[in-house]
């Protein structure tokens, strides 16, 4: 059995499920879905063929990466969410789009990392405004702390990047000194800042209005070191 993660990042609420997005669980589960085992996924034979692949974590609604996959045929996608509403909202615009090269994991991000995904695999990791735990006795609670950077950069394949953002400045400062430590990680800052937005992230609901009321944010890149 994998070890699990003895503080959550995250919080499962009872939110609203439809009853489209129910159903799309039901139904398209076994098309996209994929439930984690005690060995790493086989993404060759899962996706029949040898890709780049990128992982977002925390795909929330998941028009971001339906997108991305729907652009890029040429490239597989993995998502994983704990929140089943964003699932089962994946799932169906998916189905819409007829994609065939995204996957989907409704599970803790860290024990997907751990166990589901093998080293030196992945071209690319987003994590887009992971919830940033404002009270300083929940900041054991962040996701981004040296032990899942640590992680992250040895499932990146050499060369791979990870891409991260937020919109609360402390947690940003907080990412930068945790990523800009980790020896296996090189910023693509010249100075080991922030980057520009990349262009294929379009602004969120959430980030148009903080902009409108003059709240920042922060994107951070990293590529994984060669040799």
């Amino acid at each position: 059995m994998f070890s699990h993660r003895p503080i959550r990042s995250f919080v499962l609420r009872a939110g609203r499920i439809t009853a489209a997005q129910e159903r799309a669980l039901e139904e398209l589960w076994p098309s996209y879905g994929l439930e984690l085992a005690a060995l790493p996924f086989d993404l060759d034979a899962i996706f029949g063929r040898v890709r780049p692949r990128c992982l977002e974590i925390g795909f929330g609604t998941g028009e971001l990466l339906a997108a991305l996959a729907a652009a890029n045929p040429d490239i597989d996608y993995l998502g994983v969410e704990v929140h089943r509403s964003g699932v089962g909202r994946l799932l169906l615009r998916a189905q819409q789009l007829g994609l065939r090269n995204l996957r989907v994991v409704c599970h803790d991000a860290v024990e997907v990392l751990e166990v589901g995904i093998a080293h030196g695999s992945l071209s690319e990791i987003m994590i887009f405004f992971p919830d940033p735990w404002h009270k300083k006795r929940h900041h054991k609670r962040r996701l981004i702390d040296p032990q899942f950077v640590a992680l992250l950069a040895k499932k990146l394949r050499p060369g791979g990047i990870v891409r991260l953002a937020t919109d609360w400045q402390p947690y940003a400062e907080r990412m930068r000194e945790v990523c800009n430590a980790e020896p296996a990680l090189a910023s693509l800052s010249p100075d080991g800042a922030y980057v520009a937005r990349p262009e294929f992230r379009p602004p969120t609901r959430f980030e148009r209005r903080g902009e409108r009321l003059g709240h920042g944010v922060w994107d951070l890149a990293y590529a994984r070191r060669v040799g």
